[in-house]
């Protein structure tokens, strides 16, 4: 029939069967779950303005007093829907805060896990409204996303159905640049996801996307050192080739084999060599003369693998480089697992099939999951190995991480409404 029709027939037509799918998939949201949209659908202006209180608390992960107000902020919008809060503080040592955790107690569905962080990568304090955008430290990655997550909860409880659900939120506040030791810092988050059947997560988001999968991040450190004196010596026998010549053997061949693994990346961040090395946290300097063998060498990178098995293998492979050292030369190889890898598994995806129903029932069109080499590290993959988890709930937005982030303001609705549906039906 369609072969009969003039081009803008055609257009009509299905345009026309968009709308009657569109309807059908409303029709198929319940009295209940009507209410959640339509009470939300009146909640945008109230919030921008949390937004705009929180964006406007200056919270980078080293800020310990401002990732503190953004727990006292967040708790008491938790507290008077039920929930009762907490303060988890790391130790002083770590350079961070802590963490806000947040239970509502029930013995209804599914035990869920929402997941927020309270810290931003920059220092901010400023909001700026342009239209339906929003410019700001933290707009975007995350307090947009804390914002719809307890918009979503505020929905059910507006409605009268949060009794009886089993829910915790964790914000941490370090997700930006995690404490050390990470064993201790992500110890309460990981006894969360033990303790829960589902686990959401409310990084940015996307109209057509939700994340199942995302790379790890891990860093690396290699330091040389080797015999010096004249540089006439360099390459005999007793002074053998000097410590940054193996540094560059090393760096040469974690370029030459870890490329090979699929969707893994291994970046040099730093290279520092001579006579002499000075380290600081996030820098280097050296010493040397021409005529003088180099007697030590450092460098820094981080290495993002796909899956766990993944960055087993490439750990390996960089050992057995770092193995096969040259003469007269003595190298060190540190790999420090930080965030781990999430990889997509059944229980993921089962969590995604209900959420793109959610969104298609509210006429939001359908959810696919993502790739994970374009998605970086986060919280989810601390308890991605024990629950159902799904990230890439929070707000649509851009510049990330940059002093251009920004975040569409029209998307705290639509997601805060997506997010509410999928929620209420876990917990029934």
């Amino acid at each position: 029939m369609l072969a009969r029709m003039t081009p803008f027939v055609r257009r009509v037509f299905c345009v026309v069967l968009g709308i009657i799918g569109a309807a059908r998939l409303r029709a198929e949201l319940s009295p209940e779950e009507k209410k959640l949209a339509d009470w939300l659908a009146g909640q945008q202006e109230e919030m921008i303005a949390l937004l705009e209180k929180s964006v406007k608390i200056d919270s980078p992960s080293e800020n310990v007093a401002g990732v503190r107000a953004m727990h006292d902020l967040f708790a008491g919008e938790l507290q008077p829907l039920g929930f009762t809060p907490r303060w988890v503080p790391l130790a002083p040592s770590s350079g961070r805060a802590g963490h806000l955790f947040a239970d509502h107690q029930g013995a209804r569905g599914q035990r869920v896990l929402m997941i927020g962080h309270l810290d931003t990568v920059l220092p901010g304090g400023r909001f700026v409204r342009e239209g339906d955008r929003a410019r700001g430290s933290g707009t975007s990655d995350m307090k947009g996303g804390d914002i719809i997550l307890i918009y979503a909860i505020k929905a059910l409880h507006a409605i009268g159905a949060l009794a009886g659900s089993q829910i915790t939120v964790a914000m941490t506040g370090d997700e930006e640049s995690i404490g050390r030791p990470v064993e201790d810092s992500r110890r309460p988050l990981i006894e969360a996801g033990k303790a829960c059947d589902v686990a959401l997560c409310f990084e940015g988001g996307s109209r057509n996307e939700a994340t199942t999968a995302r790379r790890g991040a891990s860093n690396w450190e290699l330091e040389v050192t080797a015999p010096t004196g004249h540089s006439s010596g360099i390459f005999s026998a007793a002074m053998g080739s000097g410590a940054i010549y193996e540094a560059a053997r090393v760096l040469d061949r974690f370029q030459t084999e870890l490329r090979k693994l699929p969707g893994l990346t291994a970046n040099v961040s730093l290279v520092s060599g001579g006579a002499e090395v000075t380290e600081q946290p996030f820098g280097a300097s050296a010493t040397g003369k021409a005529n003088i063998i180099p007697a030590r060498a450092i460098a820094r990178g981080d290495i993002r693998a796909v899956t766990p098995e993944q960055l087993d293998q490439a750990e390996q492979l960089m050992r057995d480089i770092v193995a096969q050292h040259l003469p007269r030369t003595e190298t060190k190889f540190r790999l420090e697992r930080r965030y781990p890898p999430m990889a997509s598994g059944p229980r993921h995806l089962e969590v995604l099939a209900l959420y793109d129903q959610a969104s298609r029932d509210l006429g939001q069109g359908p959810v696919a999951g993502n790739d994970p080499t374009r998605r970086g590290a986060g919280d989810a993959a601390f308890v991605a190995p024990y629950c159902g988890t799904l990230d890439g709930l929070g707000i649509f937005g851009s510049g990330a991480h940059a002093d251009r982030e920004s975040a569409d303001l029209k998307s705290l609705v639509s997601q805060s409404t997506r997010a509410a549906v999928l929620l209420y039906r876990l917990t029934r």
